[in-house]
């Protein structure tokens, strides 16, 4: 295989020959240009995921009235004076003298500092430590500064962004993580036994996939009681997401274990009295890890969509928890398409995030592809 079929002439011709299988798909994955950037966007948005905190400037939940529906604040850097320093201006709340509507209007005059690393609200880093240092925070914690704008109750868009993103994304990668594990299992021991037992896996594939996703997502979600805590709701829909997406995976692990189970190395990892176990763990599943890594990542996005339109809807997630989709509920009145578009802007981190990892899932599938060099 040549430098210029995979696109490595850094690299040299004699490591082909001792590369393993997962270098291989790196050198090829690399080549696609769109799937790069689509995994470092996907680094950016799970990095904020794992410390929304850190990146969010005020507290998701604080509410100040005087701030509804205010617009967002302009970052500058290039200070009046010719210096440079992160910093945005005040706005204050003007009655309009021809339509007596109360506006808030950009007040130069008043400057307010930001400061990298500052100091802000606390919050625990996963969970644990507790800590007050910020990406960017006021220098007078007492400011309250809206990036992205408010909402109805005056909390930070931006910051309710950052903390949705721990719940929007975690859905997904939780969700394929079931979805992984029954499709493997269940498709395993279709494709490894055959006969009688593929036949009955496979019908229950074919009655899964028989269902409308949409109505079954509605049906079971409105079942689950409003009153539930926000983690067990979190673990319900997410439960729900994943029971309905794991027969595709199921039929693709199935045609792969069909295939494998007649190969020479799998015939004498047998005959040297290896377990079951260990022929489909050790020698067969490694042997398509590449395949399922780049399905699993093209289904994240479908989960992600799932719990935000489900949220969108009021079917799924329910306030106080933070999600994408439970902030995109705030957009659905006249007044804000009118005077408030930001409360759109968790519909941005959606496209952008779902965008990002099918750019990474095609990558990812092209270069496991042993007929796309």
């Amino acid at each position: 295989m040549s430098d210029a079929v995979l696109g490595t002439a850094a690299v040299p011709a004699s490591r082909f020959a001792v590369a393993s299988q997962w270098q291989l798909l790196w050198w090829a994955f690399r080549r696609h240009r769109l799937a790069m950037a689509g995994l470092v966007i996907v680094a950016v948005f799970y990095l904020i995921a794992l410390v929304p905190g850190f990146f969010a400037i005020n507290d998701p939940e604080q509410q100040n009235t005087r701030s509804a529906y205010q617009p967002p604040q302009m970052l500058h850097i290039l200070k009046p004076d010719g210096g440079i320093g992160l910093y945005v201006y005040g706005t204050t709340l003007k009655r309009d003298p021809e339509t007596l509507e109360m506006r808030y209007v950009t007040d130069e005059s008043r400057v307010v500092p930001l400061n990298l690393f500052g100091r802000g609200y606390e919050y625990r880093v996963l969970g644990l430590f507790p800590t007050n240092i910020h990406l960017f925070a006021p220098q007078d914690p007492a400011q309250f500064i809206l990036p992205l704008g408010a909402d109805r109750l005056g909390r930070c868009v931006y910051s309710r962004i950052m903390q949705g993103s721990q719940v929007s994304l975690s859905v997904g990668l939780v969700g394929v993580f079931l979805s992984l594990t029954l499709g493997i299992i269940l498709g395993g021991i279709s494709g490894y036994y055959g006969g009688w037992v593929d036949s009955a896996v496979q019908r229950a594939v074919e009655f899964v996939l028989s269902l409308p996703a949409i109505p079954i997502w509605l049906a079971a979600s409105a079942a689950v009681p409003h009153d539930w805590p926000a983690t067990l709701n979190y673990f319900t829909i997410t439960l729900i997401l994943s029971l309905t997406g794991w027969a595709q995976l199921a039929r693709v692990v199935r045609g792969r274990f069909l295939s494998l189970r007649t190969e020479d190395f799998v015939a004498a990892a047998r005959l040297d009295g290896a377990s079951e176990a260990r022929v489909i763990f050790r020698h067969m599943l490694p042997s398509f890890a590449s395949h399922i890594i780049a399905s699993v990542t093209l289904a994240i996005p479908a989960m992600i969509l799932a719990e935000t339109s489900l949220s969108f809807l009021g079917l799924g997630l329910q306030p106080p928890t933070i999600s994408w989709g439970v902030l995109l509920r705030e957009a659905q009145n006249i007044r804000s398409i009118a005077t408030a578009p930001w409360l759109f802007a968790p519909g941005v981190a959606v496209v952008l995030a779902v965008i990002a990892l099918n750019f990474l899932g095609d990558g990812l599938r092209d270069a496991a592809d042993p007929y796309n060099k």
